[in-house]
């Protein structure tokens, strides 16, 4: 069992910046991929960003550039987002996926919000 809680989020004005942080705990041990997702009014929660061990980080198209996802040696993921848009408004959730020989499981954290707005 992995349990997460991100924080981090707030109100911010266009082009301003977060960081977004998510604290696993349990078998952090287990997990293999580590990732951000969000979710804006209306919509569907897409990807954002993901990191796994050893490989590079992947990005949505629309936040390369602007956003950096980084993961330490211990239990903790972060989102750092700069530039922000107006778009990138929505409740921001930590992923991670934890494998046991062939079982794929997959976490969540709580959300938290981001506002983007002048």
């Amino acid at each position: 069992q992995v349990q997460l809680v991100d924080s981090g989020g707030g109100l911010v004005q266009p082009g301003g910046s977060l960081r977004l942080s998510c604290a696993a705990s349990g078998s952090i041990d287990t997990i293999y991929v580590t990732g951000w997702y969000r979710q804006a009014p209306g919509k569907q929660r897409e990807f954002v960003a993901a990191i796994t061990p050893g490989d590079s980080p992947t990005y949505a198209d629309s936040v390369k550039g602007r956003f950096t996802i980084s993961r330490d040696n211990g239990n903790m993921v972060y989102l750092q987002m700069n530039s922000l848009k107006p778009e990138d408004t929505a409740v921001y959730y930590c992923n991670a996926v934890e494998v046991v020989g062939s079982n794929f499981t997959d976490y969540w954290g709580q959300g938290t919000q981001v506002t983007v707005s002048s």
